[in-house]
């Protein structure tokens, strides 16, 4: 893991460092895991289960940051910090940025455009992030 490029966001005001916490830690993903499950229920609106899917992925990033000693009060910058905390290459949390980009359009404009396909690539590859945290963290 590049510590280095974590304590640079540091330096520049896009992190903090705080002490690992590892019970906020296990609360984070037993959140992801709970979203998850929420995000594949196909009796909710596909808004719902879009939602829940990106709260999901917000949460595993998170643990996997606050496992490294690092906050982000950006969402955004958690995705980007997967990089660094699980190795993850850019076309893979890439995907999470973008979900984040349809989760402001939704929160801020009131649009969200989303197909069921899209919600289950994007829950498959938040079950990829919680496999990746979870070994990271050893639960």
């Amino acid at each position: 893991m590049n510590h280095s490029a974590l304590d640079n966001l540091v330096r520049i005001g896009q992190l903090k460092a705080e002490p690992r916490n590892d019970a906020e830690v296990g609360r984070m993903l037993a959140l992801a895991r709970g979203r998850l499950v929420d995000a594949r229920q196909t009796n909710i609106t596909l808004e719902g289960r879009f939602t829940s899917a990106y709260n999901a992925a917000h949460a595993a990033a998170l643990a996997a940051l606050r496992w490294h000693g690092y906050r982000s009060e950006n969402r955004y910058t958690v995705f980007q910090c997967l990089a660094h905390t699980l190795n993850w290459p850019a076309p893979r949390w890439r995907v999470l940025d973008a979900a984040h980009q349809k989760r402001n359009m939704a929160e801020y404009e009131g649009f969200l455009e989303i197909e069921e396909s899209a919600i289950a690539e994007l829950c498959d590859l938040v079950a990829e992030l919680i496999k990746d945290v979870t070994k990271l963290v050893g639960q």
